[in-house]
């Protein structure tokens, strides 16, 4: 793995990297914040999946969680949002897919099933570098995010419950069954069979699970937010949770919208509720 940048953070270490990935088949980025505490012992870490057209800086940049994920003695890693340079035509074309829009799942259908492999690569991939790599306990993971990376926590830690043991979003896309950004990159990534959507769709596989993920879930939500009725549908994800007794938290804040001063405004509340889940911290 190589190191591109690293820098002293509240006593920390706030790194940039880049490595090869297996799940890929390309050099994937990704950031990582290690709390002082990590000089010492391994520590816990929160998982952080970022939206549509981000990369594994936006967080880390400007969400201001290190100062307080400092005092928690809790790590943050932020991979990228898709594969680059895929070579697959038109990936850049659409800010909504491809490139910047990998929505955390392994594509089935071609041209991009090679390549666009997200969900593997968080699942399986990113937990083993991190365990190899840096002083983090990988047997305590946090998984969230926002928009398209609300998403992608919200449905890869309801289905792997024993990888992610706490998990939270921000104005995630809950039903993207529904909604266009969901069903534009579903018909790419995974073609016509609607089976296979709603196994990328948090409230169908919070409605087909036996038992429900062992923890509350926490999302913030801005009622400013352009995106609220059209794209993300939190009401339904409300709904889904009601219907099978799954614990969810939702709360909804007058005047903020979808971007980062409202993440950075509820940072916070999300670093405690995973280091509160994760323990030790």
């Amino acid at each position: 793995m190589d190191t591109l940048s690293k820098h002293l953070c509240h006593g920390g270490s706030q790194g940039f990297y880049r490595h090869q990935s297996e799940a890929i088949g390309l050099p994937m980025r990704l950031s990582v914040y290690l709390p002082p505490q990590a000089a010492s012992a391994p520590v816990p870490a929160a998982i952080y999946l970022a939206g549509l057209t981000c990369t594994e800086e936006t967080f880390m940049i400007k969400a201001g969680a290190q100062r307080l994920a400092a005092v928690l003695g809790l790590a943050l890693v932020a991979p990228d949002t898709s594969p680059r340079g895929a070579g697959v035509a038109d990936e850049e074309a659409d800010w909504d897919l491809g490139t910047g829009a990998g929505f955390y799942l392994d594509a089935t259908r071609e041209p991009w099933r090679r390549h666009y492999r997200m969900a593997s690569y968080v699942v399986e991939e990113l937990p083993r570098l991190l365990a190899s790599a840096f002083p983090i306990d990988t047997g305590r993971l946090g998984l969230f995010g926002h928009s398209m990376g609300g998403h992608g926590a919200l449905t890869l830690g309801l289905a792997h419950p024993g990888r992610f043991r706490s998990l939270s979003a921000f104005a995630p896309v809950c039903a993207p069954l529904r909604v266009p950004w969901g069903r534009k990159a579903f018909a790419a990534y995974l073609g016509d069979d609607m089976q296979a959507w709603r196994q990328h769709d948090a409230c169908e596989i919070i409605k087909s699970r036996r038992t429900p993920y062992p923890g509350n879930i926490l999302v913030d939500q801005g009622l400013d937010d352009p995106y609220l009725d059209g794209q993300l549908r939190p009401d339904l994800l409300e709904a889904a949770c009601a219907e099978t007794g799954q614990q969810v938290t939702v709360r909804r804040h007058s005047g903020y919208d979808h971007g980062y001063y409202f993440i950075s405004t509820f940072i916070a509340d999300h670093l405690h509720h995973h280091a509160a889940a994760l323990g030790d911290v």
